[in-house]
């Protein structure tokens, strides 16, 4: 055993010597290799991260969301419903939430008006998210005006913003209290935006629903797995734009990687041809070759995914965030938490490095079975 991995360690000190005798070449390669793997970790590492994000923030909504549709739309709903419901086994909280949405003409952008039930306003406070501060150019004691559909003006005096880690969700939130947002939006007592269940067991999600359906047939239950599902397809879609704008960059890289993988140069062969002469055995010959491709795949795919990583979770990944992240007049401002997924890890090397080692494995056999005077000549 020990022979093998001094032989190893022989094979590989000649492949690195050989591959610093072309320095232009093998530079070029690596450059463009660790290039090609940089933009796909990107926006993996990115999409991933987002999702992640998404998961976390959604892990403390609730785990039913009922809504009235009315001629197909959602409508307001009846506090009413509550007890039309009845008694739910597994059900251990329901309520009503109030929550709307108002455009901003002063600033061309959507704001989510929403009654919170942690904490108690005052009729003309408010509770702002950073992204609206930012636009609007408020901090805490200012007043903020708005106009109603009834034509009325409602001032607002900001006694908080919302902490910056919750911008992901927060960045277009406005906290008013009840009695304000039912004066703004004309929404009598009673009356919800929608009502929201909390259930035991996770298991048993499927079935309270179907017991809201069939007790309240006018009512949509969305289930909290469904909203992630949501948020999952979105992010996979706007992934895969990604992906096919690289795909003119990728074919033209594995054209690249094939063509230097696949082609042995006069220099090369005459190499291989000494080293035959000298009593190298073809076996030698192919490993030697295998450990140079090992050792430039390697090296680009570290390379690639390391600038990646940095460029993802320190740099805010600036190539991409407008098409993965989204865009919008209120543009959240938030640090992605690192989040790396094993199997998505091991795809991305395996469809990188795997392919070009392999490719050099087959000019190099052929080389090495033919007679060494031949290939000198």
């Amino acid at each position: 055993m020990k022979a093998f991995i001094r032989k190893q360690r022989y094979l590989i000190d000649f492949t690195l010597s050989s591959l610093l005798r072309r320095p232009g070449k093998n530079l070029g390669l690596l450059v463009v290799y660790s290039l090609i793997v940089f933009l796909l970790a990107s926006v993996m590492l990115f999409t991933h991260a987002l999702r992640s994000e998404a998961r976390l923030v959604l892990a403390d909504s609730p785990e039913i969301i009922l809504q009235r549709m009315v001629a197909g739309r959602h409508d307001l709903i009846p506090g009413s419903y509550l007890e039309k419901m009845g008694r739910i086994r597994g059900v251990i909280g329901k309520h009503g939430r109030l929550w709307g949405y108002f455009y901003d003409p002063a600033v061309q952008a959507n704001y989510t008006l929403m009654v919170p039930r942690d904490r108690q306003l005052a009729e003309d406070e408010a509770v702002i998210g950073a992204a609206i501060a930012r636009t609007r150019g408020v901090s805490r004691g200012d007043f903020l005006t708005f106009r109603s559909t009834d034509g009325n003006a409602y001032s607002f005096r900001v006694s908080a913003i919302l902490a910056s880690d919750s911008e992901l969700v927060s960045a277009d939130l406005i906290l008013v209290s009840e009695q304000r947002f039912r004066t703004f939006f004309g929404i009598p007592e009673g009356y919800y935006t929608d009502l929201v269940l909390n259930v035991r067991n996770p298991k048993e999600l499927r079935k309270v629903a179907e017991k809201l359906t069939l007790r309240l047939p006018d009512t949509r239950p969305i289930l909290r797995d469904e909203i992630l599902r949501t948020y999952d397809a979105i992010f996979n879609w706007r992934q895969g734009i990604v992906f096919v704008l690289l795909t003119g960059t990728i074919l033209a890289f594995v054209i690249f990687a094939w063509d230097k993988a696949s082609g042995l140069s006069a220099e090369e062969r005459r190499e291989i041809g000494i080293l035959k002469a000298i009593g190298w055995e073809t076996s030698d010959v192919i490993r030697m070759k295998f450990w140079e491709g090992a050792i430039i795949s390697l090296s680009a795919f570290l390379l690639g995914y390391l600038t990646a990583y940095g460029h993802v979770f320190y740099a805010n990944a600036g190539l991409f965030e407008p098409v993965l992240k989204g865009w919008s007049v209120l543009y959240p401002e938030f640090r992605l938490t690192p989040f790396i997924d094993g199997l998505q890890l091991a795809t991305l090397f395996f469809f990188t490095v795997f392919p070009y080692t392999v490719a050099t494995i087959v000019p190099i056999w052929r080389a090495a079975i033919t007679d060494p005077d031949t290939v000198m000549r």
